[in-house]
């Protein structure tokens, strides 16, 4: 039977960590879940109750994976099964229902995706983005209320909330394929980058992405965040949900490759801001990588 207020954690990096940190700030019982036990005493200090055996979450009212992938995520749900191996990709294993998999064991599925880095997860400013039926997102509403600013609710399908981060991501790779683009175009005719983009940012384009994302393209530094990889991985999820529904994006098919490129070229642990380094590359302008942690 579940603990009320015990909450498991399953994904302690860097946003997670920090995730699982701000609800036991919030007197919330978490045990927190890792393969090796080389964390113990960090995550100890942080008033996390650490543990390497899953079954120690098994009696959690409600268990939170911070998880990179839908292998991963189902592999420490239900030990990837078969009928799950048998999906291609991400979104698209909807249609084999794991959803329903929950519901057969008699839990509930809330998916809720967030927009925001580690920094944002520490002071709790992250947004998220939920789905599932009612009750459930309000029994896992206090712990969101912990974790963000703000929760956006969706609806009832958990995957129109994996939907909406994927585009999400999508929009801020093709974002900063742009911005790369633009800077390095600035950069050859001799004008002043950071003249550029505040200009752009004061009148047309101020939003959280240029804001977050400019300084560090324009300053060469490309900050250890979301990795080449993981957004290549979201960027093709979004493609195979786009084929799927017969709607053509021929932008994000240049930032796919874009990711492509840099991650054959070396530079697959930079943040994504890296295409800002691929367009620079491209331009015959030198460039170099500085990587802040």
């Amino acid at each position: 039977m579940p603990v009320e207020g015990k909450t498991g954690f399953v994904g302690l990096g860097r946003m997670g960590t920090a995730m699982a940190a701000n609800l036991a700030a919030a007197g919330r019982q978490v045990i927190a879940y890792i393969r090796h036990q080389n964390r113990m005493d960090e995550l100890a200090s942080l008033g996390l109750e650490p543990t390497t055996d899953i079954t120690d979450l098994f009696d959690c009212e409600i268990v939170v994976s911070m998880l990179p992938d839908d292998d991963t995520v189902l592999d420490a749900s239900f030990g990837r099964p078969d009928w799950y191996r048998r999906a291609r990709h991400g979104i698209e294993a909807r249609r084999c229902s794991p959803f329903d998999e929950h519901d057969r064991h008699g839990q509930g599925y809330v998916a809720a995706p967030v927009f925001g880095n580690p920094d944002a997860a520490k002071a709790r400013e992250l947004f998220i983005v939920a789905a599932g039926a009612p009750a459930d997102v309000e029994r896992c509403q206090p712990l969101l209320d912990v974790l963000g600013q703000r929760t956006f609710i969706v609806g009832a399908e958990p995957a129109h909330a994996n939907l909406i981060k994927l585009l999400g991501n999508m929009m801020t790779a093709t974002t900063l394929e742009m911005l790369g683009e633009t800077v390095a175009l600035v950069r050859k005719r001799d004008l002043d980058p950071n003249v550029f983009i505040e200009i752009l940012t004061t009148t047309m384009f101020g939003g959280r992405a240029h804001r977050i994302h400019d300084g560090k393209i324009v300053a060469q530094s490309y900050a250890a965040g979301f990795a080449l990889p993981l957004a290549l991985k979201d960027v093709r999820l979004t493609l195979a949900e786009a084929e799927a529904a017969k709607v053509p994006i021929p932008s994000v098919g240049v930032v796919r490759n874009r990711l492509l490129t840099g991650i054959a070229r070396g530079y697959a642990d930079p943040g994504w801001t890296a295409l800002g380094l691929i367009a620079a590359k491209e331009a015959d302008i030198s460039a170099e990588l500085s990587v802040k942690r």
